[in-house]
């Protein structure tokens, strides 16, 4: 969960503050207007510590404990954009802190997002979100650090009433705004309840102050769960802004039969204000000639392992799958998959080489070859790109296999790929892929 500094408007005595001589009789109006071009600065900290059961083990021995915490903090300016469409929200944030920092048992990651992106556009259609940076290709860590944010244009407008109140009236959080703060992709049972409290006013400010509890039953990337939510927001009657959220949680994780094999609790704090000079970044005069709608080029993500060498940019419907030795695959929901493989620059082969070999182990797999291309070259020396594709039957099933050679004086790569005949989609983003593979170091032999 995440939190916030700015101007700190929670000091403990502020609790204090919002007592019965303050509360006010009339009806107030309680909304925040996300309409284009709406900016705010937002810091968001979060902080985590639990247990949690490893997967029970193929003998049926249940999984130990582990202990889990962690901590991250956001810090960022947000502009609300246009719609491209009905029922989207998107805008556009320029990152100035981030940090995220995870412990599970002994392992520690941590994540951030390079400099170079840090502008990024914020799309969210129904209950999908996806960040994408109009300065160049983010990796999915980036993705994954923006993807378990809250995100305000969705999430505050449901903690909010739609109509006006009074102090000691409460009403429910709207769906959207359940999934924000639990990320739940499923909401099974619960819901999350909002009362207002009354009013505090604190340095000639007029605040106020909301309670949020709630217990939600219901299904998230890690599978079955439970959450408890209990917090507190403050809104700015002068500004029309949620100037406040803090919720602690406890996150059960369940198993099928609904009893309880991790607790992890959390802290999350945000604080938000007002922007009254648009950043430099997010101003028209910036922005005017970026692309802002998601295309396939400014949605490619990227892949850079330092360790084994390589690099290149794949498309968001492709899936990195495991890293082993000198290789790592790819998958795709379609079916298809690729294969890459790092080689020291003595064992690069030729594509008449790479060509042969595949051949070969067709006729030993008994598969009948339809069509063959020879390598047609891609990029010249220094730096030699080589591919060609085989079109082949197994069995009933019809693929089409398409190969690729890299060599570069540090050492090349081998690709090699495998779809559905009638996928055309897939060859065009596997020659995507192929296009941008670049070697990153020294690859040295193997010791024998």
């Amino acid at each position: 969960m995440p939190t916030a500094s700015l101007p700190r408007v929670l000091p403990i005595a502020l609790l204090l503050l919002a007592s019965p001589s303050h509360l006010e009789a009339q009806e107030i109006t309680l909304s925040e207007p996300f309409k284009p071009g709406h900016t705010t600065k937002v810091e968001v900290q979060v902080k985590i510590t639990g247990k949690l059961a490893l997967p029970t083990t193929e003998k049926g021995k249940a999984g130990q404990l582990v202990s889990v915490s962690g901590k991250s903090k956001l810090v960022y300016e947000e502009r609300l954009l246009a719609p491209d469409e009905a029922g989207m929200l998107k805008t556009i944030r320029v990152y100035r802190d981030v940090s995220f920092e995870r412990t599970v048992g002994n392992a520690t990651q941590d994540a951030g997002i390079r400099p170079s992106v840090r502008r990024m556009v914020i799309i969210k259609t129904g209950e999908k979100k996806a960040p994408f940076s109009p300065d160049g290709p983010l990796t999915w860590g980036e993705i994954d650090v923006v993807r378990t944010d809250v995100f305000n244009p969705s999430a505050i407008p449901g903690l909010l009433p739609a109509n006006a109140v009074k102090p000691g009236q409460s009403w429910k959080a709207s769906p959207a705004a359940v999934a924000e703060l639990t990320d739940m992709e499923k909401v099974e049972e619960g819901a999350l309840t909002i009362e207002f409290v009354g009013i505090a006013k604190p340095n000639n400010k007029k605040l106020a102050r909301l309670k949020i509890s709630g217990t939600i039953r219901g299904v998230n990337q890690d599978g079955p769960s439970r959450q408890k939510l209990d917090g507190t927001a403050y809104f700015d009657l002068d500004s029309s802004i949620l100037t406040y959220l803090s919720v602690k949680g406890t996150h059960e994780l369940l198993d099928g039969k609904g009893q309880t094999v991790g607790r992890i609790e959390g802290q999350f704090t945000m604080t938000r204000a007002p922007v009254a000079k648009m950043p430099a970044e997010l101003s028209d005069a910036l922005t005017r000639d970026l692309e802002l709608k998601p295309t396939a080029e400014n949605t490619l993500l990227l892949y850079d392992n330092t360790d084994l060498g390589v690099r290149f940019l794949y498309p968001r419907g492709w899936r990195v799958g495991a890293v082993q030795g000198k290789q790592v695959t790819l998958d795709h929901a379609r079916g298809g998959g690729i294969l890459i493989t790092v080689e020291p620059p003595a064992k690069v082969p030729t594509a008449d080489d790479y060509r042969k070999e595949a051949l070969g182990f067709l006729e030993k797999q008994k598969a009948q070859v339809t069509g063959s291309e020879k390598p047609t070259r891609l990029r010249a020396e220094p730096v030699t790109l080589d591919r060609f594709a085989i079109d082949a039957t197994f069995g009933t099933e019809k693929v089409r296999l398409e190969y690729a050679v890299l060599k570069q004086t540090d050492g090349g790569v081998t690709v090699a790929a495998r779809l559905p005949a009638e996928d055309t989609d897939a060859r065009a983003e596997v020659l995507r892929i192929i296009r941008g593979l670049s070697v990153t170091k020294k690859i040295a032999e193997e010791k024998k």
